[in-house]
């Protein structure tokens, strides 16, 4: 059996094997909190720990190699402007999907009171814990949501332009901020290939190193079963799948539906426009990308396999990949637009607050937004949720309307791990169907020096 076919199978297995023990834990122990966050922790340093180590070092290799395999500014440009174009349109169509979907099922409309005043006590407690450290004060992600309360949209894309122009690299690899790690890389693999001869023993250097990482993701790929396993166990036994049908059931429905007509038609037919190629073969052929990023719920410990998954198995080329999915793993987030969308509607349903069609595109235009700059922000997924409502509460406010608390992010707090997890696979999908696209306009050549050899 050919060794990527026997690991998808192995990470297959402990997927499934994850949602068993996990529920017959959640079902048995009387901790089900300490022991999932018990399992989860085990689980990070078996494989989201050695996959972030591998994050840095290969996302500026990459795209270095990449940069300097495409050469010419002009083209550069072109591939540029192309992916991002790509980018901020499939999110916008993600957006609007989900505020569609939420507005016509209404998973927050028409409850019992008893259980809509239940829901608001159980997440202003779940609330406060999350925000609340053991010695009772405010902790990071407290500070975080208040920055981004107060600051709004224009903190969050000030916090992007201070990582496009660092003023330190070596802060910036140290921090792991990989935006600023990937303009500087973008930069000096211009610089290298605008050198020519002079440069070419630096590239064959780079092209060298980029060799051994991927080596070592290969290794680290024997991990993901276990690891997988591990985080999928700890998930599963601290919230139970009974989650799925109690009271915030419809809204959970709500969000995989609309990730999933966005994984399967939306992104599909995109993909057939551009390329004319069965896109749903292209998803097969990047499974094991995809089960990793559910299992670890985060693009970019998911970025390693991600980049070695699309060259070898899915046909992207080295140039795209090295290029589009860096940058990808960074600003393109599909599955957490949509989300953004579908929770922020719901929780102003569940509180009785009604949106006009005004309030909606707000919550378009800030989620598709926000989504791009809260990438480098602590708890971004919670903190662009604050600055979409934040948004939209200055405009009721215009209106006379009372606003939504900030409190009622607790309400969906509980169930958001088993969400993440699955709108980080229409994250990780969404970066791939863009380098297979932009395969289109940066083809490997038979001959191409920086064509990477892996042994398989």
């Amino acid at each position: 059996m050919r060794r990527d076919k026997l690991i998808t199978i192995l990470i297959l297995l402990g997927l499934v094997a994850g949602a068993i023990v996990g529920q017959i834990l959640h079902g048995t122990v009387e901790d089900q909190i300490a022991t999932g966050d018990a399992w989860m922790s085990i689980g990070k340093l078996v494989l989201v720990k050695p996959l972030m180590l591998l994050v840095i070092p290969l996302v500026f290799l990459s795209v270095i190699v990449g940069t300097t395999s495409i050469g010419d500014p002009s083209r550069l440009g072109l591939v540029g402007g192309s992916t991002v174009l790509y980018y901020f349109g499939t999110m916008l169509m993600a957006v609007i999907l989900g505020a569609v979907l939420v507005t016509a099922i209404g998973p927050g409309e028409n409850l019992p009171p008893e259980t809509v005043a239940s829901l608001q006590a159980d997440g202003q407690s779940e609330y406060k814990d999350f925000t609340t450290s053991s010695d009772g004060q405010s902790n990071d992600k407290a500070k975080a949501i208040k920055r981004a309360e107060d600051d709004k949209l224009g903190g969050a894309w000030m916090s992007i332009l201070n990582q496009i122009i660092p003023s330190n690299v070596f802060a910036e690899l140290a921090a792991g901020r990989t935006l600023g790690i990937i303009v500087f890389a973008l930069l000096l693999g211009l610089a290298l290939a605008a050198c020519g001869e002079s440069g070419a023993p630096a590239v064959a250097v780079f092209q060298s190193l980029f060799s051994g990482v991927m080596k070592l993701v290969l290794w680290v790929l024997w991990l993901t079963p276990v690891g997988v396993f591990l985080l999928v166990t700890g998930t599963i036994a601290k919230i139970g799948l009974g989650a799925i049908s109690g009271p915030l059931g419809s809204y959970m429905i709500t969000v995989v539906l609309g990730l999933a007509i966005h994984a399967f038609i939306i992104l599909p037919l995109v993909m057939f426009i551009f390329r004319r190629v069965n896109p749903y073969r292209f998803m097969w052929n990047m499974r094991k990308a995809l089960m990793t990023a559910f299992g670890t719920d985060s693009s970019s410990a998911t970025l390693p396999v991600t980049i070695e998954t699309a060259i070898e198995e899915g046909g992207v080329s080295r140039k795209s990949a090295n290029f589009v999915l860096p940058l990808g793993a960074t600003i393109n987030m599909d599955g957490t637009a949509l989300y953004e969308a579908v929770a922020v509607v719901f929780m102003f349903q569940l509180w009785g607050i009604p949106l006009e069609l005004g309030d909606m595109v707000i919550v378009v235009i800030t989620a598709t937004l926000a989504a791009v700059g809260a990438a480098g922000i602590p708890s971004a997924g919670l903190v662009t949720m604050v600055i979409v409502v934040a948004a939209v509460n200055t405009s009721l406010a215009s209106r006379g309307v009372p606003p939504l608390p900030l409190e009622a992010i607790g309400v969906i707090i509980g169930v958001d791990r088993i969400l993440d997890m699955c709108r980080t696979v229409v994250n990780v999908w969404g970066d791939a169907v863009g380098a297979k696209i932009i395969t289109t306009l940066t083809p490997d050549q038979p001959d191409d020096t920086n064509t990477l050899r892996m042994s398989n």
